[in-house]
Order: C-alpha cells, then sequence, then structure tokens
C-alpha cells in the first residue's frame, strides 16, 4: 500500500463502527480474548464519547483508541485491569474523574508502519489538556516479557527496554510518546501470557493542568510588561525624579500591564545636588533619599494596580556600609529587595558598595520571579539557582556605559534564557549628563529575552527597544509555554543536567523562595 494512496481522517468513534472494531480487536486480541461486547462499547461512547477515537481510510476503520476518566489518587496506585469493570463488562467511567485512562489503542495490521498509534496518542493528549485534566494513565503491557522471564525480573526487562537494549512492541511505544514508567504492576491481566500477568503503570502529566480554585487565588498565565528605557537627566528635585517615574508608571499601567521595570540606579543624576568632589559622600548623600524613592513607588504600584520592579537605588544598611539594592513593589503594597551580589570595580573603586548576601525568587500575581542587577547576570550560577526554584521571569535592570559593556549584559542575559528556560527583561538607562561625574554616558537596548524553541521569536527576542532612545517596550509573555518547554521541547536544559556528575548550591547561606515582604 503506498502513502499516497491513504486517505486518512481522525474522528470519534459512533455505534455504527462496531462490526470493523469487533474484527480489528478480535484479529489484534486473539491472545487476550479478543472484542469488547457492543453493550461496553455503546455504553462507553454514550458516556465519554470524546474520548473513544477512530481512524479511518476511505470509511474502512484502521485504528482506535478506547478511554475512560478515573480518579488519579486511586488509579496511580497499584491497581488491576479488573478495577476498570463493571457488572456485564461495563467499562467503568467516572464523570468527574481528574485523569484519563488509556484502555486500548489497536492499529491494523495493514495500517503499521504510518505511525497512527502515535496519531492517537497525541489525540489523547490533546483531550487530556482541552479538559484540564491532570495526566493519562495506562497499564501497559509488556508482551514480549515471556521470552526474557527466565534470565530477567520483570523490573530488569522494563530497565532494558527503556535503555533500547531490548525492543517491546508496547513498552517502547509508549515510551517513545513521553510516558514514563510509574511502577510495575502484578496480575494486571493474569491471561495475558506474554506479558506473564505483569503490566507497567505508565503516566503522562499534563504540563499545563490548573487545579480548581478559587479566582482571588488564580495565577494569570499571560503576563504583559513594560519597561522604562530611562533618560538620564539633570534634575532640580527629588519631587522631579518621582514625577518622571510616575509618570511613566502611569502610562504602562493604562496599558494593563502587570510590570513596570525601571534600570539600575535610575535616580543617581540626584547626585548633581551635592557636592560631587568626594564621590563616597555623595553616593551617601544619594542614599539618604531611598527610603523616600521606595515609599513613593510602593504606593504608586497599589494606585496604578501595577508590580514595580524599581530598578535599583543605593541602601545604607544598618551596619553602615553601602548596597546597591532592587525592590519589588507589589500591587498588594507589600516590598521585598534584592541586593546586587557581585559589584563592579568601578563601584568598588570609587563609591566603596558592598555585595548583599541573600539570592531571592519571589512569588508574585503574575508568576514566580528573579531579579539580578546588571553584573549579576553575567555569573551563570545565581541565575540557576533561581531556575531550580521554579523562577518564570528574570528581570535585569542594568546600567552600562559603553557598548561592548551593554553587549556583555545582553549576551549573558540571552544566554540565561536558554539555560533556564525562562524569560528574561533586561531594562537599561540612556543619555549624557556630563556635569555629574560616572554619568557622562549610557548606552542601552532594553530587551525581552525567551527560550529558544518553537514556541519563541526564531531569534529568541521577544520585544526590543531602539537603541539609546528614551522610550517604553513591551511585551506579552505567555507563562505555559515555559511549562511546554521545560517538559517537551526541542531540548530540556533543565531536565537534562547531569546531577550525577555535578551540582549547585549557595554557601553559608540559604535561598529564599517565595518571599512576600
Amino acid at each position: 500500500m503506498s502513502k499516497e494512496a491513504l486517505h486518512l481522517n481522525i474522528r470519534n468513534l459512533e455505534s455504527a463502527d462496531y462490526p470493523q472494531l469487533k474484527a480489528l480487536m478480535d484479529a489484534v486480541y486473539e491472545d487476550i480474548g479478543g472484542a469488547w461486547s457492543k453493550l461496553t462499547i455503546d455504553r462507553l461512547i454514550g458516556e465519554f464519547p470524546d474520548g473513544q477515537l477512530a481512524i479511518e481510510d476511505d470509511g474502512r476503520l484502521v485504528g482506535m483508541a478506547l478511554t475512560v476518566r478515573v480518579d488519579y489518587d486511586v488509579f496511580s496506585n497499584p491497581h488491576k485491569y479488573d478495577d476498570l469493570i463493571g457488572h456485564r463488562d461495563i467499562i467503568l467511567n467516572a464523570p468527574q474523574g481528574d485523569t484519563l485512562y488509556g484502555l486500548d489503542v489497536l492499529i491494523h495490521p495493514d495500517y503499521r508502519g504510518y505511525r497512527l498509534g502515535r496519531r492517537l496518542y497525541e489525540a489523547r493528549k490533546d483531550l487530556c489538556r482541552s479538559l484540564n485534566l491532570r495526566a493519562i494513565l495506562a497499564g501497559g503491557r509488556i508482551p514480549g516479557y515471556h521470552r526474557y522471564a527466565e534470565e530477567l525480573s520483570p523490573t530488569e526487562y522494563i530497565d532494558k527496554v527503556s535503555r533500547k537494549e531490548i525492543h517491546d512492541p508496547i513498552l517502547s511505544f509508549q515510551l517513545a510518546n513521553d510516558f514514563l514508567v510509574k511502577r510495575l504492576l502484578r496480575k494486571y491481566l493474569p491471561e495475558d501470557e506474554h506479558s506473564m500477568g505483569y503490566a507497567t503503570l505508565l503516566e503522562w502529566n499534563n504540563i499545563l493542568f490548573e487545579p480548581a480554585e478559587s479566582v482571588l487565588d488564580w495565577r494569570k498565565q499571560e503576563v504583559r510588561v513594560g519597561a522604562v528605557q530611562w533618560q538620564m537627566r539633570e534634575f532640580a528635585s527629588v519631587e522631579q525624579v518621582l514625577q518622571q517615574v510616575e509618570f511613566y508608571v502611569d502610562a504602562i499601567s493604562d496599558y494593563q500591564s502587570d510590570f513596570a521595570v525601571l534600570p539600575e540606579l535610575f535616580n543617581t543624576p540626584l547626585m548633581g545636588l551635592t557636592d560631587q568632589s568626594d564621590q563616597v559622600q555623595a553616593i551617601r548623600f544619594l542614599a539618604g533619599f531611598t527610603a523616600r524613592f521606595k515609599e513613593e513607588i510602593s504606593r504608586m504600584a497599589v494606585s496604578y494596580n501595577i508590580n514595580i520592579i524599581a530598578g535599583s537605588m543605593i541602601e545604607q544598611g544598618e551596619d553602615g556600609r553601602l548596597y546597591n539594592v532592587a525592590y519589588l513593589c507589589r500591587r498588594d503594597g507589600s516590598i521585598d529587595r534584592q541586593p546586587k551580589l557581585h559589584i563592579t570595580p568601578q563601584e568598588r573603586r570609587d563609591w566603596v558598595i558592598e555585595g548583599g548576601d541573600s539570592l531571592t525568587v519571589f512569588d508574585t500575581d503574575a508568576g514566580r520571579i528573579g531579579i539580578l542587577i546588571c553584573y549579576d547576570v553575567e555569573f551563570p550560577e545565581l541565575a540557576r539557582l533561581l531556575a531550580e526554584q521554579e523562577m518564570d521571569i528574570l528581570f535585569v535592570p542594568f546600567w552600562t556605559d559603553t557598548k561592548n559593556s551593554y553587549l556583555r549584559v545582553r549576551h549573558c542575559a540571552q544566554a540565561r534564557a536558554i539555560e533556564n528556560e525562562c524569560y528574561v527583561v533586561v531594562c537599561g538607562s540612556v543619555g549624557n549628563v556630563p556635569s555629574i561625574e560616572n554619568l557622562d554616558v549610557q548606552y542601552a537596548q532594553s530587551s525581552v529575552f525567551s527560550p529558544s524553541d518553537f514556541a519563541f521569536p526564531h531569534d529568541a527576542v521577544m520585544s526590543e527597544t531602539t537603541p539609546n532612545t528614551e522610550m517604553l517596550m513591551f511585551s506579552d509573555l505567555d507563562l505555559r509555554r515555559l511549562k511546554v518547554v521545560r517538559s517537551e521541547g526541542s531540548v530540556t536544559n533543565l531536565k537534562d543536567r547531569r546531577k550525577d556528575l555535578f551540582d549547585l548550591r549557595l554557601r553559608d547561606w540559604s535561598l529564599k523562595a517565595g518571599g512576600q515582604g
């Protein structure tokens, strides 16, 4: 049969298909009892029509899949095939079950080699996603086991099949379709002599599953980010800077954004209000405004209903030392902080700034986020530690003076997005302020980067600004795509790490997760 002669159609089974279905099941399941009765099939179609699938070729039934809904907590534990069967061979379907259970997938022998089974498995996965169900479970026969039973235990056989040292006609196919072996089932189908009564409990997890919960507890999956490519300029007062900040927060909130992002040290022009002959005293003067900025920006977050990544500002700690700190001002009024950990030679030399010692993943109503300030993104260990705590978006407020300095931040940020399968938002400042020391030139092209895979732009750049121009940038981020790429992407960086060879951990202090204030 040539491929050109095929006219395939996938649809739901109908009662009228039963004669062909019976012939197919009798032929394939000759060794374990053949076809279900018409009463059984009609009842299954009536109770759960969407789960019963057929592939036809010019009206000829050449493939089929039978499926029911079950409760995960029951059937993810050891069970037997008979647990799915009720009185008079009625297959038990739980209408409110949170999981699909794959009963049978059959392909006519004449049509094997066309990957029709894969089509049926993909249709089941689509059904699971569309119904927002937790998983697909299946009891998988291992019909090749009888040939190895004298030399291998069932678990050893399964291990060799998973390593492709042995081919099993059912288990090998299921593993190739992203199912994982959850456990060994004993006496699952006693009449299955080829499997010696054993089966595997297989599971495919719906990574897009959202448990039923109240609207107030629901977390957004589509997130809009607005970033300010900030113009450094001379300011005559704190009020002028705050007025400019509020203008941008207002504008970004008008576009229903979930986050507004400011650059690193965006308020440093206020150093121009004091004597700059002593840079250490000038930067301490700047630190004196930080408490007010935090208070005012937090007010804006609540007033404009938006989470604000308040760039970074200089903070004087209780020990009298200076730190470069980013603040997360949530729209619920809570505030969190993330200090810069790695201090550049210029910061250390001219301003005597110290590195912080805490790294935090923050929970928000629009995803789990991390913040790395400028130079910190050039140290891949930090982003990896955040990714291990299921970070969705990494924000990188930065301040660079030259293009080569900017490109270090940009290229490292793109690498972090790929390595950690997350979105990365970099936000910087532009302009020239020759009258203020260390603010004479700035270079920036604020951008949003994604993982590099088919679900994202071909260059993995979601959005970017015009270089060296004061402007706003917006980007819509779909957090569900991160779940898919982490589980089913062309490559799965996080999942494929060789933890048997290396690990990564913090020394002397612990990673904080889910900070709320």
